[in-house]
């Protein structure tokens, strides 16, 4: 399953959540993850006693609760609380942290962190967070691009062009994400985001020119971070099996699964003279119509058959 340590949480939310790391720097390596009882998002939330959170925020209320609990009653609440698996404690509101609390965190290498921001705002950003940082993912081979702000992810087999036509796209306006391996993320029940791994980062492999850097040829706008994914284009040769195999219509969408999540797909022939640029922008606009409820294949049939019920009434009535 995945998960991130509190080390990593810390490094990328401090200066967004203004952290301060007041002890347990010993637990700096405690594991946030997901499993199957516990999903990304109980695992941030208010102090629990019952069913520690893996990130427990104490806000107004709770440090106000530790406070007014005497002594012995506030160490039997803390060995509860210290007895379960917890990874991290944080303090909103810019509440002065209890010193029982700052004991028990030390002791047990739990780290305790506090911020001034309000401790509602401060879960929702950790739950957006920690649900991108923990999503299921999965790593593909193709080239990504944004055209006309859809995530498009071009597959297909080795030497079929793919990053000729990705060349095409951007030197057209759109925008890469990430050539070669895609890392895909189920950032959401219907949810794929595509990244880069940084290692490729704003670099394009095109046969006979080599390594190119995108971001440094065509400026910043021809790189992207990440995108969702939307649609599929696969490339496959345009021989004879392939064409009688292909539905000329595309009555029946084609769609593949990735990480549980549907994903429409479209299958483009390859062969000399066709403008693969185009084809994949004219697919994109389709695909945005499909989903205003425009349906080209729908209005073409239904036009058709109009037409034959007008021929047959007008037999009928000669």
């Amino acid at each position: 399953m995945p998960s991130i340590t509190v080390r990593k949480l810390y490094q990328e939310n401090q200066q967004k959540l203004n952290l301060s790391w007041v002890v347990g720097t010993a637990g700096a390596d405690n594991i946030i993850g997901i499993d199957d009882a516990r999903p990304t998002l109980a695992l941030v939330g208010h102090l629990n006693f019952i069913h520690p959170n893996r990130v427990q925020v104490l806000g107004l209320a709770e440090v106000d609760y530790l406070n007014r609990l005497e002594q012995s009653a506030a160490k039997t609440a803390l060995d509860q609380l210290f007895h379960k698996s917890m990874s991290v404690v944080m303090v909103a509101n810019g509440q002065p942290v209890p010193k029982l609390l700052r004991d028990y965190c030390h002791s047990h290498s739990v780290p305790l962190m506090s911020t001034p921001l309000e401790s509602p705002y401060l879960m929702d950003v950790l739950r957006i967070y920690l649900a991108r940082a923990l999503a299921v993912s999965t790593v593909l081979h193709g080239v990504f691009l944004d055209v006309l702000e859809i995530g498009v992810l071009i597959m297909g087999d080795s030497a079929m062009g793919k990053s000729e036509l990705a060349l095409d796209l951007i030197s057209r306006g759109h925008g890469l994400v990430a050539d070669d391996a895609v890392e895909l993320y189920r950032i959401g029940p219907e949810t794929l985001e595509g990244r880069c791994p940084p290692l490729l980062r704003d670099f394009l492999e095109v046969r006979g020119l080599g390594i190119l850097n995108i971001r440094t040829i065509f400026g910043e706008t021809a790189v992207r971070p990440k995108k969702v994914l939307k649609l599929i284009i696969h490339l496959v040769k345009a021989n004879d099996q392939a064409m009688q195999a292909l539905d000329r219509l595309n009555i029946q969408s084609e769609t593949q699964d990735i990480l549980g999540v549907t994903v429409r797909k479209v299958v483009l022939p390859v062969a000399a003279g066709r403008n693969l640029a185009v084809l994949v922008e004219a697919a994109v606009r389709n695909y945005i119509l499909q989903l205003r409820g425009i349906d080209s294949t729908r209005e073409f049939i239904e036009r058709h058959t109009n037409f034959l019920k007008d021929q047959e009434h007008a037999t009928d009535i000669d």
